[in-house]
């Protein structure tokens, strides 16, 4: 009788993401092996820990030797980091992919390169190029770095062009070192998001779009699957396929859409299993999760067919009362064991129903319990058309 060994999965970066993987990681058989910077990372509650910088590369190349595969908590790993570990160990999604994922004018050319629309964009390098960007581009548009922001992070509004100066020194110290890209504001009917996944075979899954609402450029609430879709689910599934197959792509990721006029808009990709896909654990028959783990150990993908519906609440900065989730029907609560900070993602919860109508009286109850109603009230509208 030989000995069987374990896989295990190294994850770059000890977030709620890393968390996850790990909790999905275990029922396959496989292990996790985390590396982050802070030593009170949360996935470390979970997983092993390997306290380290991404330049140490005396720990990272322990940490190769100890794992099979590395993949991705977040997407702003360096570049050369992940360059250098992949040629020790599988990576996956691949260092390319990732810095694609890293710019956001490298990612919209990319949208356009595969027949995505995008909103009219600029390179932004100078103060003077901000004027002619704006020109081009138009106002309200929104000035990002183009680098390192996330969740509403290095961003800058402009109403009019004589917002200019403001914008600027909010972030033109960064454009040398981040760059900065101008984009066209878009008045979105809808936000969508697919969570798509592809194995090391090609095999390409996607689960249904799941509907998204943000406050303060952070997402709030989930609705999956989204309602009155039409012919966007196969078109959101295609793009996702196209852009996959040019990266090369292993593992789950999510590509963030605007509906406008009823077409689709890209709007961001992240290179990695995604906030807006946290209802698929308990409502999809394969979680975002277990299928990148399943997806970067190689092994055949599972079921992204949902069960019913499921719409979840992202809880940011503190965690309120668990005690009415946990009193409801086909309610999960999910505590990241994160200190309360102010914009902090700290847990969610994802409430699941076989119908829209039950999914409402559910949530309705829920957000009551818990003084919720204003959060609540956009899943509501889409779930019961008042």
């Amino acid at each position: 009788m030989s000995d069987r060994k374990q896989p295990v999965v190294g994850i770059l970066g000890g977030g709620q993401l890393a968390r996850m993987l790990a909790v999905a990681a275990a029922p396959l058989g496989a292990n996790c092996l985390v590396v982050d910077g802070s030593a009170d990372a949360c996935a470390g509650q979970v997983a092993p820990l390997v306290v380290a910088g991404w330049d140490d590369r005396a720990a990272l190349e322990a940490f190769a030797r100890r794992v099979d595969v590395v993949t991705f908590d977040f997407e702003n790993v360096p570049a050369d980091t992940a360059h250098w570990l992949a040629e020790r160990v599988a990576v996956h999604p691949a260092p390319e992919a990732l810095a694609v994922a890293q710019d956001r004018l490298a990612e919209k050319n990319l949208f356009r390169a595969c027949g995505l629309p995008t909103t009219e964009f600029m390179a932004v390098d100078t103060r003077e190029q901000l004027d002619q960007a704006l020109a081009a581009v138009g106002a309200p548009a929104i000035l990002k770095t183009r680098r390192l922001g996330y969740d509403g992070k290095g961003q800058f509004r402009l109403a009019t062009a004589a917002d200019a100066d403001a914008a600027w020194a909010a972030l033109g110290a960064q454009a040398a070192t981040l760059g900065l890209i101008l984009e066209a504001f878009v008045p979105f009917e809808r936000e969508l998001s697919v969570i798509a996944v592809r194995g090391r075979d090609g095999e390409f899954r996607t689960w249904p779009l799941t509907g998204n609402w943000h406050v303060d450029g952070v997402l709030s609430m989930s609705l999956a699957p989204a309602p009155d879709l039409g012919p966007l689910q196969q078109r959101a599934s295609e793009h996702a396929r196209i852009l996959a197959e040019r990266l090369g792509y292993v593992g789950v990721f999510a590509l963030e859409l605007f509906v406008r006029d009823g077409e689709l808009l890209g709007n961001e990709m992240a290179p990695r299993v995604h906030n807006s896909g946290h209802w698929t654990i308990e409502g999809a028959h394969a979680s975002q999760f277990e299928n990148h783990v399943r997806a970067v150990l190689g092994l055949p993908l599972g079921d992204t067919n949902v069960r019913g519906m499921a719409a979840m609440f992202n809880w940011i900065g503190e965690l309120p009362d668990a005690a009415p989730v946990l009193r409801g029907v086909d309610a999960h609560w999910h505590d990241y064991g994160k200190q309360a900070r102010q914009g902090r993602k700290v847990g969610h919860a994802t409430v699941c129903a076989p119908d829209a109508a039950t999914l409402a009286s559910r949530l309705r109850e829920i957000a009551q319990a818990l003084g919720r109603e204003a959060q609540v009230a956009p899943v509501l509208r889409a779930l019961t058309g008042r």
